[in-house]
């Protein structure tokens, strides 16, 4: 079975519940938990998890409007943010393949997106690589973030969701 893409919704909290996040990780993104509360007093806001079976692999967050606005001018732009993998899943290419469905999902549900943007720490050099292979771009920005400076990575889209 392959990884799927699906919004969360509260009949997954139980699956949720189950997914470990370490203090090292914490040291470059959010907590699910924290970003499923932030989102629901925001409706700009998509908390997303990857599922194989029935287990929760990834979970983000695309936040489109005004939190893309902060990294990028581009009036068609959404943020990928909050991006973790559950600790007992890592090393098994979940990540690879989330990043791969990302933009076919985006272009989907989200059909005016152009662009997508994301901030990534400068000192989480895998999570760069990561987001390098996946076809997101490095286009020289940077701004300081809640945890250090972020270089903001960005990738282009058509309407197949493929990289322009």
């Amino acid at each position: 079975m392959e990884l799927e893409l699906v919004f969360y919704n509260d009949d997954l909290k139980q699956q949720l519940d189950n997914y470990t996040i370490t203090d090292d990780q914490l040291r470059f993104t959010g907590h699910p938990n924290e970003a499923i509360a932030i989102a629901k007093e925001d409706p700009e806001r998509h908390p997303v998890v990857a599922v194989r079976h029935n287990m929760i692999t990834n979970f983000f967050v695309l936040h489109e409007k005004n939190g893309a606005r902060l990294y990028t001018n581009h009036p068609h732009a959404i943020l990928l943010r909050t991006f973790s993998t559950d600790f007992h899943q890592q090393g098994k290419g979940y990540a690879r393949q989330c990043l791969k469905q990302l933009p076919h999902f985006v272009c989907t549900h989200f059909p005016e997106i152009e662009q997508m943007v994301l901030g990534v720490n400068a000192e989480n050099l895998a999570a760069q690589n990561l987001y390098r292979q996946a076809g997101f771009v490095d286009e020289g920005d940077r701004m300081m973030g809640k945890k250090g400076e972020l270089i903001i990575m960005h990738y282009h889209l058509d309407k197949e969701g493929v990289y322009r």
